[in-house]
Order: structure tokens, then sequence, then C-alpha cells
């Protein structure tokens, strides 16, 4: 019989498996380890692993008798179904109090159901979202768990071993987020941020090649600069060392790359949870239109040949507008992020999750594809006021968004009359106004509905929840209206 050696397993060896298997065995874990194909087991015990205290398994069975009591399993597959396909080849071998942990993109309603499921079984079951990628897996991720917390305190010295450490005060980058799907919905929401980020750095990078004209050379030392100040960030310097790889004729290696963006999901799930909750998270959702119109790359150059650009070119100070993008790219990137942790507020309101935000900022500040130092002034903001209804109420950023409002507002204009698209630069620019009027045009839509619909509507003079209906076919210039208190 095999010895019960192990601290944790993991089952799936692709290399984000591998590589959190090796972070664990760095920071002194035994892990045991189990693939469908079991000649990626030998194959990893031979490569990577060898010389490590991994163990291998060659069937479900061996592997469960390597586990110390209470098991801890951690799932490295694919979302969906073959994560549910998984928990039943393993029910056999799990017994009361046993931890299963999701490692994967699971969409989190899977995984608030899963918790529900193997609850009844006395099976405690984990949903965590990580990030930061193959390096991030290997070296120290941003780690997000949620799920059932009575297994929490069993994976906490294991997930926070090995998740990123802050430079700053070298907080580990891992949490528990919350109950149920808490986690993979912080994850989902960290994806749909990135998607923004991505989106709104591409649209800078745009303006300044099709705008300005700067080379690759130029725009290297321009996101190198960006990088030291507020902008600072993982997306920000490795857009700057892009720019300076060159294919082997010489010529920039980006200049060759189809611009046809590919996408997994996790931006689309976001943006189906704001239309759900009725949340505006209005950039994300542009950002993942961003990449499905991207993909139409043959009609896209049908139509490049029947609407010619507007025959208009940049004549002002080319420096001056370099500093306008950073300031539109900086006032965009906190409205994205106003958004999303708008919707986490909402989804915890829903669900009755606690999230706590500051705590969420604080955990993507290393290991993940957003970290930032912007990060830590999101979590400044809830430490003075843990209920803050939104970022834009935050007198740091009330601040920083109005001072750079006016180049904000250049930016767009000057890309709407050159045709150059910005749509991210655009929507986040117009929920700002938006979001800042008091009055907008929406009593229109309600008289709309009223007269087509009877949907009724509510008035600014009466108190609200009393809704009126009119018949807007009545005579004369006055109509009657019925009300309904609801």
């Amino acid at each position: 019989m095999t010895e019960a050696k192990a601290d944790i397993g993991l089952i799936g060896l692709a290399v984000m498996g591998q590589n959190l298997v090796l972070n664990m065995n760095d920071h002194g874990f035994t892990v045991a380890v189990f693939n469908r194909t079991v000649s990626k087991v030998d194959d990893f015990l031979a490569g990577p692993a060898k010389n490590t205290r991994v163990v291998g398994a060659h069937t479900l069975k061996e592997f469960f008798q390597s586990l110390k009591r209470p098991r801890k399993v951690m799932f490295m597959v694919k979302a969906g179904s073959p994560v549910d396909d998984l928990i039943q080849e393993c029910l056999p071998f799990l017994e009361k109090g046993d931890i299963v942990i999701d490692g994967g993109n699971s969409h989190y309603p899977d995984t608030e159901r899963r918790v529900k499921e193997l609850k009844e079984k006395g099976i405690l079951f984990i949903g965590s979202g990580i990030s930061g990628g193959e390096e991030g897996a290997r070296h120290g991720p941003s780690i997000m768990p949620g799920g059932n917390p009575d297994a929490w305190n069993a994976i906490k010295p294991i997930f926070q071993g090995i998740s990123a450490k802050a430079k700053e005060d070298g907080l580990p980058c891992c949490e528990w987020i919350g109950d149920g799907g808490a986690g993979h919905y912080v994850k989902m929401v960290h994806n749909g941020i990135e998607y923004g980020d991505m989106q709104l750095i591409s649209e800078a990078y745009f303006l300044l090649k099709n705008v300005l004209g700067c080379t690759v050379d130029e725009m290297h030392a321009i996101f190198d600069e960006w990088n030291k100040g507020v902008l600072n960030s993982f997306l920000i310097e490795i857009t700057s060392t892009i720019f300076t790889h060159r294919d082997a004729d010489g010529k920039p290696l980006l200049d060759k790359i189809l611009d046809v963006a590919g996408q997994k999901g996790t931006g689309k799930w976001t943006g189906i949870s704001a239309l759900d909750l009725g949340i505006p998270v209005t950039l994300i959702a542009e950002a993942v239109f961003a990449r499905c119109l991207s993909s139409l790359k043959e009609e896209r150059l049908q139509a490049e040949k029947l609407f010619p650009a507007p025959a208009v070119k940049f004549t002002g100070d080319k420096k001056q507008f370099i500093e306008d993008i950073r300031q539109a790219l900086y006032a965009s990137k906190i409205i994205s992020y106003a958004q999303g942790f708008m919707l986490m507020r909402a989804a915890a309101n829903e669900m009755k999750w606690k999230l706590n935000y500051g705590a969420i900022a604080l955990i993507w500040r290393e290991g993940c594809i957003i970290r930032s130092r912007f990060l830590n002034d999101i979590k400044k903001a809830y430490d003075r006021k843990g209920d803050l209804a939104n970022l834009l109420f935050d007198d740091f950023f009330r601040k920083e968004i109005t001072g750079a409002e006016a180049a904000w507002r250049r930016v767009v204009s000057k890309a709407a009359e050159l045709g150059v698209p910005v749509p991210c630069f655009s929507t986040s620019l117009s929920f700002f106004d938006g979001y800042r009027t008091g009055q907008l045009s929406a009593n229109l839509i309600q008289a709309q509905r009223d007269f087509f619909g009877a949907h009724t509507y509510e008035r600014i003079d009466q108190p609200r929840g009393k809704f009126f209906h009119t018949n807007w076919t009545g005579t004369g210039g006055n109509v009657t209206s019925t009300s309904y208190n609801v």
C-alpha cells in the first residue's frame, strides 16, 4: 500500500499544473500528481520534477492513497464538463472532510453548484481563481480562493506560501474571497478588467502610430517612461518590451502580427453578468466587442475600400498629444476599475457574499496580469471608506479624473475627427458623462415605453415608488394620468 505522505495532490499536468506543482515543491510541500494520460506523469517525474519530492501515481487509487488526511486534491483541467466528470471519477475515493479544489477558469455558477452538491456529501469544495499565467504559476501567482469556508484553514498555508508577495509589504497575493462561487467570480472580473486594460493600451498604441506616426523605437521610449509613473503596470511594461522585438529581416515583429485578437470567454462572462445585474460595465463589454470586430478581418478589408478615412491630418503639438494620450489612458483605466468594482459590489449584494474590496485590490498587486501600482490607490480608497459605492466618489480618484478630463476629451474628439477607432476611450468618457449627469434623457424613454406598452413611469414631483400611466392618444394638450402605488 502506498504511504500517505503528500500534503496535496494535483490532477492535470499541462503547463500550468506542472508549474504549480514545482512552485509547491519549492516551498516545502510534498505533492502527489496524476494525469489521465499516465505517460505525462512519468515524463514529468523524469524531466522538470526530477530530484524533487513530487510523488507520481499511475491510478486514482494510488493517487489518493498517497495523500495525508484530510486529502486535498487540486484539479487543473479544462473548465466545464471535464471538472464534473473528474469529480465523479474521484468520488469513490473521497471521504467526508476531504477538500477538492478547482483551479481552472470555471464559470462561477458551476462553482456555486459544485460547492452545494459536494457539501451534501461532506466534501469541501473550493473554486479558486489563479492569475499570472505560466510564469506566475511557477514563481508566484495571484490566487483568489472561494467556496466552502471550512476548507480555508487547511489550504491557506499552501496557497499563501506559493502566491506572489507584494513588493511594498511582503503580504501574500492570496486571501479568502468568499462563499460559493465568489473566488471564480472575482477572477472573472479580473479577466474582464484585463480585457479592458489591454484594449485601452492598444488604442493608445494605435493613436501614437497612426495619428502621430511614432516609430516602434519612439513608442518603446514612451511606454517605458509611462511605466515610471501612475500607469506603472505589468501590461505597460511588456508592451514597451514588445516594441523592441524585430523579425529576422530586422523589421518590427509587431507589424507582422495579424490584427485578429482571440478570447477564451471570461470577458464575455463578465459582460453577461453585468447585463444580468443591470450594471453598466460598458468598457469591458466594449473591449470584448472590439475583439469580436477584429475577427471580421475580411469584412474590414472590404469596408476599408468602400469607406476611406476622413481626409484630415493631425497638425497639432506632437509632444502635447502624447501627454494627452497618457492622461486619457489613465482616466479610462480609472473608469474600467470603477466599473469592475461596481459589478463585484452588485454581485455580492445579489449572492450574499461578503467581499473585501480593499483585500481584492491587494491580492492583484503582484502575480496577476493586471498587477499595477494603481491598485495601492484602490486599497487606500477602501481603507478610507469600506462601503464606498464607487471609486469615483473617493477624493483621490475624483481629483485624478478631473485633472485628466480635458486631455481625455481632446483625445476622443481628435480620434473621432480623424476616423481612428478608440472604442474604450470613447465609451469610458461617455460613461463618465452619463454618471455625472443628474438628469438624463431616460425620461423620454419611459414616456415612449408607457405610450406603446403602458409600462408606467415615475414623476419627479412625486415620491419614488409611485407609478403613473397616461393615455397619450387622448385629445387636447392636457392628458390625464392614473397613479399606481407599488
